[in-house]
């Protein structure tokens, strides 16, 4: 394939093509917003090594008091507003459910989390807003990649998430109670640049 070929993207697709799509011939990932192709910046080192360790740390909380239930990397999540036209992927996805063959989408999140790095704020508020119309989400956690901070909103009784997030700064915890987890957030950065001593 030449790389102009490599480089030319469609410029409109519903979420039925996108899903259809194979790719631009890198290793690039894209969200679709709008019907519109979004690339993910490139990872830097400290966004990479959190995303291990947040889905680790889940994960091993699940496995001990929540058999069947996963976390998924980069799977993609539809979003209920304008469903036709965007398929997003947050960073982890946790789900009791289990994927059909072929199918892309994370059946029923209940938990999404998103890692903010400076190239990506615009971008992951956005999609923070379109998983809040997702009836099966209860929890979004939106951890920083520049500091010990992470933003959570929880789903109230009432079916709504709050205008602001509750915010954990160093030691404190980010709540998982959906889960019956609190994420200690030292231990969510112990190995990066900004790990508290």
């Amino acid at each position: 394939m030449s790389s102009s070929a490599a480089l030319k993207l469609p410029e409109f697709m519903t979420v039925d093509e996108f899903l259809d799509w194979p790719g631009d011939g890198t290793d690039t990932v894209y969200d679709l917003v709008d019907g519109v192709l979004r690339a993910h910046a490139a990872p830097s080192g400290t966004h990479a090594r959190l995303h291990t360790r947040v889905g680790m740390l889940v994960q091993q909380h699940l496995d001990a008091h929540h058999p069947g239930c996963s976390v998924l990397i980069g799977a993609g999540v539809r979003p209920h507003f304008q469903a036709k036209w965007n398929f997003r992927i947050p960073d982890l996805a946790v789900t009791y459910a289990r994927n059909k063959r072929g199918e892309r989408a994370v059946p029923d999140p209940f938990i999404l989390i998103e890692l903010l790095s400076p190239s990506n704020k615009v971008a992951t508020w956005e999609n923070v807003r379109n998983y809040i119309t997702l009836p099966s989400v209860s929890e979004i956690v939106i951890i920083d990649t520049e500091r010990v901070r992470a933003d959570v909103l929880v789903r109230d009784a009432k079916g709504s998430f709050p205008a602001e997030p509750l915010v954990g700064e160093v030691g404190g915890m980010i709540p998982l109670a959906s889960i019956g987890f609190e994420l200690p957030l030292n231990e969510v950065y112990r190995g990066t640049y900004l790990a508290v001593s």
